[in-house]
This record gives structure tokens, C-alpha cells and sequence, in this order.
């Protein structure tokens, strides 16, 4: 679109052979293209008249907030920063100015087209995955998975503190963030922490916050992470981490609902959603004198269990091509292809790091992998042997050694979890799947906060 015809005739002429052409002369011509067909990219054309900026802008937010994807193409003679500036944040995917040089923007649209294609392709994945279900940005159509959804949902609902258990990597956070979206407080903060990132006196006034000069280095009054969380979520990973003197500082605030900064002596009610996550054994903590045994009643009201991605094995080729058109379009690469065989070698692979070794995995694959495929030859030895075990049928120890006596509790549990999955939650049938009576099923279940 633009009013010069002789430009026009111009572009067309040098790009006839290698794109399907439309011209408009002015605005509303090139909107009525726009509603009427499909167009990869729009080359519009930048007005020299007075109001030309504010037509041109006032058609790219129309854009933006319809259903249109086509990518704009601004094209000028206006050369100042602040025009281009202007017109990229009003949606144009770029700005070139003006004598248009035909070589140069038949690859500048060639390069918008592969973007365009790729986004696309990425959005009908996101349409697929929604009906494969998700929640937020958790994607799983197992039953494990409908199972977590349902409880997310049930518990958004609540106002009572949560503690969400699963091994590192199942996506914890993810959880949190569903459940706090879901929540009536969701138009209020998700403040999150990761208590094991700092040490007790950084993490302190981290939490806490502090007054001007409570310490060298204090020359100013700020506010903690749980004063930020005010009337919204407060998200604790890693909460087995805290010192003894933290938890005793966080169990007065959860009674009193309310703290004190660091240097101060103003007490500050505080109104926030607790939601807790680890992957460590609370209970044992308990009994070994490591963790609170108040602060664990105060959290564990509702517990929430995220399963391993090895307990949802039907998840990982969903999971692994998302995360290949993701990391392809992040990257500005062709959408590569998964072979069947190295999808059954996914699968087959137990995932100690669970979805986000696997994330990272599929990542390394979009960058080293040459061509628009990752077949089994492709993937990472520890993988692809991961289905034989070492090739004998034995198990591999790694050199660091391992706990035995977790390793069996670790399996153990999930036993418990599949026999329980499998009886919809009937611990009668669920015992009996086990091959052990109903005290000892209880008994379990005690034992693993199940």
C-alpha cells in the first residue's frame, strides 16, 4: 500500500515471480485486503502528509488488536528515530526506509515470511495442545495429569495455605502460578522465592524487608517479599532450606498476620496466600529435628503431589515437539521433526530431572542438530541406552553413589501413587492391587503424606 504509483509498479514488477501481489492506494483499501484475505505481509507505506505517523499508527493498533496476523512492513522516507520507534511500538514487525533497494526487502520478506510461518505453526500447536488439555502453562493429557488439574482448581478455590511435593524439575512453580491464576486473589501479586538462593541475612531481609541504616549498606526502606505479597500470593520453593531462626521468624508471621522490618519496630499487617513447595521429606526433617513440626502444620493444610514426568510417560512426546517449535522459533530455525524412534527413546528414558531436564534436553537437540530432524542417532548416549539399561538388563549406579534407603522409598511411593491412580482413589482396591491389607495401605500413606 502506498500512494506512489510509480513505487508500486516498482516493487511489483521486481517481485511478481517470487510472491503473489496485491496493491492498494490508500489506508482503508489495505484493511479491506486484510479482512477479506489471508496476507502474509503488508508493505505499507508511510505517508509524507501532515497525519500521515497517525494514520499509519492507528491502523498497526488496529491490527494488533484484532485477529489479522499479517506482519507490517512500514516503508518511509522519514528517516528519524523516533518516527521508526513510533511505529514499531505501535506493531510493525520492521521499518525501512525509502529508496527501497528491491534485492534488500525481497530478503527482508522472505525472512518475515519464515517468522509468519513459524508463529503460525506455533499457535495451532498451542491450539492442539489446549485440546489435549491445559491448565495455565502446564501441559499433560494423562490421567496423573487430569488428576493434579482437578486438585489445582479444587484448591484455587480455598483460602488455607498449600505445599505443593514433587521431585525437582516436575514444575512446581508452574503449579503455584496456576493455582494463584485461578484464585479470586488473582488480579493481586504472585510474589515468588527461592529460599535456597540466599543466605540467612540476605534471605531475611529479603523476606522481611528493612528500615534505612538497620545495616551497613541499608540507605534506604524496603519493602519484603511478603509485604510485596500483600492481598496476593506468596510462593516459598525450596522451603525446607530455611534456617531454624527463618522458620520461627515466618510461623509468627503466619499466626499474627503480621511482621516487622529489619530495623524497624512498626509491626506491618500483612493479609497473603502461602504456598509452599519442596522436594525433600518434610516429615522426616520433622522427626530429625530439622524442620519445624508447628510451621509443617501450619503449610501442610493442603498438600498437592506433582507426579514425575516417569509416572506420566504418555506426556513426554507431547511435551518434547512443544518444546521443539518453541525452541526453533526462539532460535529463527525451520520446525524440526521428531523420528518415532527418538520419541520412543524419550519415553523409555526415566528423566531424573524430570520436565525440565527433558525442556533442556530438547533444547541442546533445536541448536546442535543439523537438518529437520532429530532421529535417534541425534540423542545423548545416556538416552538412547536408558531403554536396555546398560545393554544387560542391570542397573547402572552412578559414580557419585546413591541412597539406597531413599532410592526404595522413592519407589515405594510411587507404587503407592500408581496402585491408588489406577483404584480412582479406593484405598480397599488399592490395597489389594498392592497385595497388602488395609492398616498396611494406611500406613503408607501416612508415611509418604499421601
Amino acid at each position: 500500500m502506498d500512494d506512489d504509483d510509480g513505487l508500486r509498479a516498482k516493487i511489483s514488477s521486481a517481485l511478481r515471480a517470487d510472491f503473489e501481489i496485491i496493491e492498494a492506494r490508500d489506508y482503508n483499501a489495505a484493511y479491506t485486503h486484510l479482512q477479506e484475505s489471508e496476507l502474509d505481509i503488508l508493505l505499507l507505506g508511510l505517508p509524507i502528509a501532515s497525519g500521515g505517523l497517525r494514520e499509519c499508527t492507528e491502523l498497526l493498533s488496529r491490527l494488533d488488536g484484532s485477529e489479522i496476523d499479517t506482519l507490517v512492513i512500514v516503508l518511509s522516507s522519514d528517516e528519524k528515530k523516533s518516527t521508526a520507534l513510533k511505529v514499531i511500538d505501535s506493531g510493525s514487525y520492521d521499518y525501512f526506509i525509502k529508496p527501497i533497494d528491491t534485492d534488500v526487502l525481497r530478503h527482508l520478506l522472505e525472512r518475515a515470511v519464515e517468522k509468519l510461518r513459524i508463529q503460525r505453526e506455533n499457535r495451532l500447536l498451542r491450539d492442539e495442545i489446549s485440546r489435549k488439555k491445559t491448565l495455565g502453562d502446564f501441559i499433560g493429557a494423562t490421567d496423573a495429569m487430569q488428576h493434579l488439574f482437578e486438585s489445582i482448581k479444587r484448591i484455587a478455590r480455598a483460602t488455607t495455605n498449600v505445599i505443593i511435593r514433587g521431585e525437582s524439575g516436575v514444575g512446581k512453580e508452574l503449579v503455584a502460578r496456576a493455582i494463584h491464576d485461578q484464585s479470586p486473589r488473582r488480579s493481586r501479586a504472585f510474589v515468588g522465592v527461592n529460599c535456597a538462593a540466599l543466605p540467612e541475612t540476605l534471605m531475611e531481609s529479603e523476606l522481611f524487608g528493612y528500615e534505612k541504616g538497620a545495616f551497613t549498606g541499608a540507605v534506604g526502606t524496603k519493602e519484603g517479599r511478603i509485604e510485596i505479597a500483600h492481598q496476593g500470593t506468596l510462593f516459598l520453593d525450596e522451603i525446607a532450606t530455611l534456617t531454624p531462626s527463618l522458620q520461627s521468624k515466618l510461623l509468627r508471621v503466619l499466626e499474627e498476620r503480621a511482621l516487622t522490618r529489619l530495623g524497624g519496630k512498626k509491626s506491618i499487617k500483612v493479609d497473603f496466600r502461602l504456598i509452599s513447595a519442596t522436594n525433600e521429606n518434610l516429615e522426616d526433617m520433622v522427626r530429625e529435628g530439622k524442620f519445624r513440626e508447628d510451621l509443617y502444620y501450619r503449610i501442610h493444610v493442603l498438600p498437592i503431589f506433582v507426579p514425575s514426568l516417569r509416572e506420566r510417560v504418555e506426556d513426554i512426546p507431547v511435551l518434547a515437539e512443544y518444546f521443539v517449535k518453541v525452541y526453533c522459533a526462539a532460535n529463527g530455525l525451520p520446525v524440526k521433526i521428531l523420528t518415532d524412534d527418538a520419541l520412543v527413546a524419550l519415553k523409555r528414558y526415566p528423566w531424573p530431572g524430570n520436565v525440565r531436564e527433558l525442556e533442556n534436553a530438547i533444547q541442546r537437540l533445536v541448536v546442535m542438530t543439523d537438518g529437520n530432524t532429530i532421529s535417534l542417532s541425534d540423542l545423548p548416549t545416556e538416552i538412547v541406552q536408558a531403554g536396555t539399561r546398560d545393554g544387560k538388563g542391570r542397573l547402572r549406579i552412578p559414580t557419585d553413589g546413591i541412597n539406597l534407603d531413599r532410592e526404595v522409598s522413592d519407589y515405594e511411593r510411587r507404587w503407592l501413587l500408581e496402585a491408588l491412580q489406577l483404584a480412582k482413589q479406593s484405598k480397599s482396591e488399592a490395597a489389594r492391587l498392592l497385595g497388602v491389607d488395609r492398616n498396611r495401605l494406611n500406613y503408607l500413606c501416612r508415611k509418604h503424606a499421601i
